[in-house]
């Protein structure tokens, strides 16, 4: 039974879609990574854990209607003397899409891979200040 999740951010929002069992048809079928989004005042933050992998396994991109495209290849490396004979993990590709909260600043998306984390930074824009102005009201 699913249980209802009390919004309090719009990346909570985002997290129940990952949360929501629909959104693993989205993806090619092999192995989807665990993922943490995190929040602070200044960005959110994603992690993927992706063991064994480089960044050269990773293709990151912003489309159009903005979504967060991550995905994953790596061909299995198999060779003629070693036969698996049980193969508990293998990723060997994935693709998530992922609609990002309208106050990530796009320019300043920045990711890194480090311990077998794929890191994901994505920077807030700096909020508008509006200041009050003097005028005169009109009395009719």
């Amino acid at each position: 039974m699913k249980t209802t999740r009390n919004f309090n951010t719009v990346f909570d929002a985002l997290y129940s879609m990952l949360d929501n069992d629909a959104w693993t048809y989205r993806s090619n079928g092999n192995a989807i990574p665990a993922i943490n989004i995190t929040e602070v005042e200044s960005q959110y933050e994603m992690e993927f854990a992706v063991p064994g992998m480089t960044k050269e396994d990773f293709k990151i991109q912003l489309d159009t209607e903005n979504n967060l495209v991550v995905s994953m290849e790596k061909a299995p490396k198999s060779t003629p003397e070693k036969r698996y004979l049980r193969q508990g993990f293998r990723a060997s590709a994935f693709r998530q899409s992922i609609v990002l909260p309208d106050d990530v600043n796009r320019e300043g998306i920045s990711a890194r891979v480090e311990n077998g984390i794929l890191y994901i930074v994505l920077p807030k824009l700096a909020p508008e200040v509006v200041k009050p102005e003097v005028r005169t009201i009109g009395i009719a």
